[in-house]
């Protein structure tokens, strides 16, 4: 019948529909992903789950029901294996895009509800390409620089500024993310931010952003040849999904 279906919509020109992607075509494309950039995840899991098993076995034994232990022992050791591929797939996601122009940004698009995150930089250096990002959230008012310590410095001081003008009693809290001395690690960056402590209600950050919206459509747009969002990892595949 699918196959009588596929020759009619190949005569009458139409398009076949894409299949739609079960969950284990997910997971095994974030096994892969993980794999390419950490070789050694097969053996972490599989020692993971069959050393869990081996433990229920042992208990089982001891207590006196083998099977009955071994059977709840199986959905904890699938449990551990999701949770350990879940971490090694964030870090490989992370190590992938590490380094290239717009990862900060990508990194954020990953923080859950409470935040408004722009998702394009808020400002952008076009001689050396260095950006900021901007998030605002109960912790008040965090700019995010990409670039080379002792330049993008100056470019977030430089747009702290600027958010003081229309903001002048919400914290600002500047951070820098690379490898350097004094930077936040891209895999650390978001641990970094949620940590922060509140100080805004949620209409406080509701009417902040709003009035940072506003100021950055008044200013220029990005230059051409600056793409910092190039680089977007797969949200689903960082968090193991």
């Amino acid at each position: 019948m699918a196959l009588r279906r596929q020759k009619k919509d190949a005569a009458e020109g139409v398009a076949p529909k894409p299949k739609k992607k079960r969950w284990y075509h997910q997971l095994w494309e974030v096994f892969q992903m993980t794999r390419e950039a950490q070789p050694s995840i097969t053996w972490w899991l599989l020692g993971s789950f069959f050393g869990i098993l081996a433990l229920g076995v042992a208990i089982g034994f001891a207590v006196g029901h083998p099977v009955y232990v071994t059977l709840l022992s199986l959905p904890v050791a699938l449990i551990v294996v999701m949770m350990l591929l879940s971490r090694r797939a964030e870090r490989a996601a992370y190590s992938r895009i590490e380094g290239t122009p717009g990862a900060a940004g990508s990194a954020l698009g990953t923080i859950r509800r409470g935040w408004n995150i722009e998702e394009q930089p808020v400002a952008v250096d076009p001689r050396t390409q260095d950006v900021v990002f901007r998030a605002v959230g109960r912790p008040g008012v965090v700019l995010i620089g990409e670039g080379p310590s002792h330049r993008v410095q100056r470019l977030l001081e430089s747009e702290k500024r600027k958010v003081a003008r229309v903001a002048p009693n919400v914290t600002v809290h500047l951070i820098q993310v690379g490898r350097e001395e004094g930077q936040v690690p891209l895999p650390k960056l978001t641990k970094k931010i949620q940590r922060l402590k509140p100080t805004l209600t949620k209409a406080e950050v509701a009417a902040v952003a709003k009035r940072l919206r506003a100021l950055q459509s008044s200013r220029p747009p990005i230059p051409k040849g600056v793409d910092p969002m190039r680089a977007r990892p797969d949200r689903k595949g960082m968090r193991g999904r």
